[in-house]
């Protein structure tokens, strides 16, 4: 067995080959629930999700239709975001204002609750749907909520829609491009994920960083 680098966490084809579902849910949840998260795939990993979603319904159950697979895929996924911004909201609420006097490690960076907050207060409750797209603060969006106090219905009705819109988006994106790449070229998109996941990152974190430049 080979030994488990950092580089691998990073990786959201290690996810799918190593945990299958079961491990891609326990990421989601962590990365928008618990502040140590921030460094896990996100956007990434769900279209690598979307790529792999036959292989993985098929290691729970086999003799569903496509549509049936990715439904519960995008079910079971939509529910551990909304559980994870619910876990980050409550811990906000209890003992997030305590993060601002914590000194940065690996696993928490002030900066991005800094940029969270800025990003919190200039849109608003919104925040909690449109997080979802934006790395870093779909992991400290939730946190920032609880500390403010936001409303918990109004919370919870971006959470939802958020964490539904997400998950659809990205998982429907990976796997219908797979298969229309492999039907009408005879191209194997799994070959390549490397430079698409790097793509991903890319074009969802460089625009933020930009913002909040402006912001500051």
């Amino acid at each position: 067995m080979s030994l488990l680098h950092l580089t691998d966490l990073l990786q959201p084809q290690w996810y799918v080959t190593h945990g299958g579902l079961i491990l891609i849910m326990f990421i989601v949840f962590a990365e928008t629930g618990l502040f140590a998260g921030f460094f896990l795939p996100g956007d990434s990993l769900l279209f690598v999700t979307g790529v792999y979603s036959t292989k993985l319904m098929s290691d729970i159950s086999e003799g569903h239709s496509t549509a049936f697979n990715l439904i519960v895929i995008i079910a079971l996924i939509s529910i551990s975001g909304i559980l994870g911004n619910i876990f980050g909201y409550y811990f906000g609420l209890r003992g997030g204002k305590k993060l601002y006097d914590q000194k940065d490690t690996f696993f928490f960076k002030h900066k991005y609750l800094r940029d969270a907050r800025n990003y919190f207060d200039k849109h608003g409750p919104i925040t909690i749907f449109m997080a979802r797209f934006i790395p870093f603060v779909r992991t400290f969006a939730p946190i920032v909520a609880g500390i403010v106090r936001m409303d918990y219905s109004t919370f919870m009705i971006y959470n939802i829609a958020g964490s539904l819109t997400w998950a659809t988006t990205f998982i429907l994106a990976g796997h219908y491009l797979h298969g229309y790449l492999i039907s009408t070229y005879g191209v194997d998109i799994t070959q390549y994920l490397g430079y698409i996941v790097l793509g991903i990152v890319i074009v969802t974190t460089v625009p933020f960083i930009i913002k909040m430049n402006r912001i500051k």
